[in-house]
């Protein structure tokens, strides 16, 4: 069995006391940490690979959770409109025009970038083609939740996208018999709910009955937008988070994305259910959904976790970019130096995310029998230097060039700046080719900013 021993590093472990090893080592054995702090290197025998870990930071891995893999090709097609222009004239056009290649290409690439920030795991909130998103997780040795994108209802739905409940959760529940814990594990099915505008009540029971049913996870955009609320007061009587309880859909398997527009009770509905967040901070700003109350939402005990969301309304699937803008906009917006500080964020990126994702007994933590998801940061650049404190600079300081090498399962995915897994020039020609022949397939014309003259 292949040994990887990291020795001589500043180990921040995540552990439940947060405990931290200065002069630290860390031995992997298989898939798993068989030990950390104390290492005799010389009781280890030849069959190791010694990693120095000098100057070096070693950070579980980051659990990314919300991204649109699908999205990844439609970085800038939906920059500066209004959500409803976003979705239905250029994001709904520029998926519906996917086949079961372009799914997996622009999955690859995701799944690269999000690698190159230090991201372990992830959690999909929904594409059409699982299949494609599956070959590409299983090739970049990543750790995903895959969902398809579920609607049964709505207007401006694609006429491909069209489908029943009957049809929707039919196909959820096959990909989750074909593909659920497959590819030593790394891999997850969970149930996606698109939107409230784009699922029917029927739909939204049965998902959520199912999904206990066979102990997986949903994932669903929640409370984005005020006319979210007003759509379902003015056909319920209720707001969305409020009509979700009397549906019986809140629980602990429920991710809800966004969460900007949540009432007080809506917040204690969320505790009360154990209701998971994924905080997007970036897509928030971008799209102009507002500030999620993510202070108040911990300070009553909620799970909040991060997301990048999907290129097209964030256009940077960079976790250490998002971590960095969690910890600024919430001081801004309350005012407050201290309301949601460095070691907090970090549990965010972390734990928090392997709770949400309902994987926290196997990852989010650096512990002895947990998997070996894990990055190593190089803290040796103009930007992060001195490291008078290492935790508020990874989070305040640092970014993904800082990023050196990343691991999921005992593998490397990214080993000294360099993917593993994949040719990465040949990766970006690839998908230069493939966004150009979506684009002109759904027929999305990007006006020109400045007057551009050609030069034949």
């Amino acid at each position: 069995m292949k040994r990887i021993l990291i020795e001589n590093t500043y180990i921040v472990t995540m552990n439940e006391k947060r405990e931290v090893y200065r002069n630290g080592s860390i031995l992997i054995e298989g898939d798993k940490i068989v030990k950390i702090g104390k290492v005799d290197r010389d009781s280890l025998g030849e069959n190791v690979e010694i990693y120095d870990g000098k100057g070096k930071i070693i950070l579980p891995g980051f659990v990314n959770t919300h991204v649109h893999l699908s999205q990844q090709m439609g970085r800038g097609i939906a920059d500066d409109v209004d959500l409803l222009t976003w979705l239905r004239e250029r994001v709904w056009p520029y998926e519906s025009s996917f086949d079961l290649e372009d799914s997996y290409i622009s999955s690859l690439a995701c799944c690269g970038e999000m690698i190159k920030s230090g991201v372990t795991t992830f959690l999909e909130s929904g594409g059409q083609y699982v299949e494609g998103m599956v070959r590409a997780v299983a090739e970049s040795g990543i750790r995903g939740c895959l969902s398809k994108s579920v609607m049964d209802e709505g207007e401006g739905l694609p006429k491909t996208w069209q489908k029943t409940k009957e049809e929707e959760l039919q196909v959820q529940k096959e990909l989750y018999d074909k593909y659920n814990n497959t590819h030593e594990g790394r891999i997850k099915i969970w149930f996606g709910l698109r939107t409230i505008f784009n699922n029917s009540d029927d739909l939204i029971k049965e998902t959520k009955k199912l999904a206990d049913e066979l102990n997986t996870g949903i994932h669903m955009h929640v409370g984005e937008i005020p006319g979210e609320n007003e759509y379902v007061k003015k056909k319920n009587g209720l707001s969305t988070v409020e009509h979700l309880n009397s549906l019986g859909a809140l629980g602990p398997n429920l991710l809800a994305v966004h969460t900007v527009w949540l009432t007080d009770r809506e917040i204690d509905l969320f505790k009360l259910y154990d209701v998971k967040v994924s905080h997007n901070p970036g897509a928030a700003m971008k799209v102009v959904l507002g500030f999620a109350r993510i202070p108040e939402m911990l300070e009553k005990g909620i799970l909040v976790s991060i997301g990048t969301d999907g290129a097209p309304s964030n256009n940077r699937m960079d976790m250490m970019r998002e971590i960095y803008l969690t910890s600024l906009i919430h001081k801004g917006r309350t005012l407050n130096p201290k309301v949601l500080p460095a070691e907090k964020i970090l549990e965010m990126a972390t734990i928090n995310g392997a709770k949400c994702a309902l994987l926290d007994k196997e990852i989010g933590s650096l512990e002895v029998g947990k998997k070996a998801d894990l990055i190593v940061i190089n803290e040796k650049t103009l930007h992060s230097l001195p490291v008078h404190d290492p935790i508020g600079n990874i989070v305040y300081a640092m970014s993904s060039e800082n990023v050196e090498s990343t691991m999921c399962n005992g593998k490397w995915l990214m080993k000294n700046r360099v993917l593993t897994f994949v040719d990465e020039n040949k990766l970006m020609e690839k998908l230069i080719e493939q966004s150009e022949k979506i684009q002109k397939k759904a027929g999305i014309n990007i006006p020109d900013r400045f007057p551009v003259i050609n030069i034949f």
